[in-house]
């Protein structure tokens, strides 16, 4: 399940919408592995089983996620499995989208094939959090994405943020576009640094063309036609409605990268999933720079939000912490 979950990990920029699966096929001492193609493509168990052929019969099958058992862009895994020959699968997680949720695995148990269900689940669920957020509630999986000086602060109070971290920071940053499905920030933003919004400076994986991770651009309000971040959607009213909206379109992932107006109403709307934080050793030295959330805050400690750190790291000059 590590060597799957390995698998999983080099398929991530390319998946979506499908999740990024990895898939090991054990046989004896001979090991076959596979991972979710783009979309269109193999999915991770079928891309496994392809490689072992008619060796497979009488396998074991470690999948970070439940195979699924619907005709959609391709044959449904759980049929491939069963027509294979295997004798057993370790499944990491359940997948909740509503056309498999359970139906794969009893599928397989109806087959005959022993199912192991929970190996690595927190690792793969961590790692699939996206996904299960998208089809479990139909939203997209919301990165709020911050840079800020080491006294809280977004912006100078001339509005200019141009960098408060490092070049490492900057490209880890790209990454994270990469990751998503559309990148959002409100139209203010682009009035102020006309941002392309566009992944640039990342090392991708071998055979990872850079046209193909680029998000959906998505700006609240509208901007002129001539701005970098066009082609754009504008989008516009209750955030949760946008979200939806989002979430039928097949956005997986939204980075927030918006200025402090955006990123507040988000986070008091509590429509933030995750919030990854650049901390450059910093200050601005007064209470007049940007704060990271514009507007009312918690009016006591009682109000106060609280999180977990799930990650720390050191990014060139710079922190990345990771809240959820």
């Amino acid at each position: 399940m590590d060597r799957a979950l390995e698998l999983a990990a080099a398929a991530r920029l390319t998946a979506s919408p499908n999740p990024w699966v990895g898939a090991v096929v054990v046989v004896g001492e001979d090991r076959y592995e596979g991972r979710t193609q783009p979309p269109g493509g193999a999915h991770a168990e079928r891309a496994a089983l392809d490689l072992a052929g008619a060796s497979a019969r009488g396998a074991t099958v470690y999948t970070t996620l439940e195979p699924c058992s619907h005709e959609g862009r391709t044959p449904p895994c759980a049929e491939a499995l069963i027509a294979a020959g295997v004798a057993r699968v370790v499944v990491g997680t359940e997948d909740p989208d509503p056309q498999v949720d359970g139906r794969g695995l009893a599928e397989l148990q109806r087959a005959g094939i022993e199912v192991v269900v929970g190996v690595r689940r927190d690792e793969v669920e961590q790692q699939l959090a996206p996904y299960l957020v998208h089809r479990g509630t139909g939203r997209p999986y919301v990165v709020s994405k911050l840079a800020i000086t080491l006294d809280g602060r977004t912006a100078a109070p001339d509005r200019s943020s141009r960098w408060i971290t490092g070049e490492a920071a900057r490209r880890d940053a790209h990454l994270l576009r990469a990751e998503s499905d559309a990148v959002l920030v409100g139209a203010a933003t682009v009035r102020a640094d006309d941002p392309a919004l566009t992944v640039r400076d990342v090392d991708l994986p071998t055979g990872v063309d850079l046209a193909e991770v680029q998000p959906l651009r998505v700006v609240l309000g509208e901007v002129a036609a001539s701005a970098r971040v066009q082609p754009a959607q504008t989008m516009s009213g209750d955030l949760e409605v946008v979200l939806d909206d989002l979430g039928r379109q097949g956005v997986v992932q939204l980075l927030v990268e918006g200025g402090a107006t955006v990123a507040g109403a988000f986070h008091r709307g509590g429509l933030v999933d995750r919030y990854v934080v650049y901390l450059a050793p910093a200050f601005f030295g007064g209470d007049d720079a940007v704060p990271v959330f514009s507007g009312d805050g918690a009016a006591t400690m009682d109000d106060l939000w609280r999180g977990t750190i799930v990650a720390v790291r050191r990014v060139g000059g710079d922190l990345r912490v990771d809240v959820e």
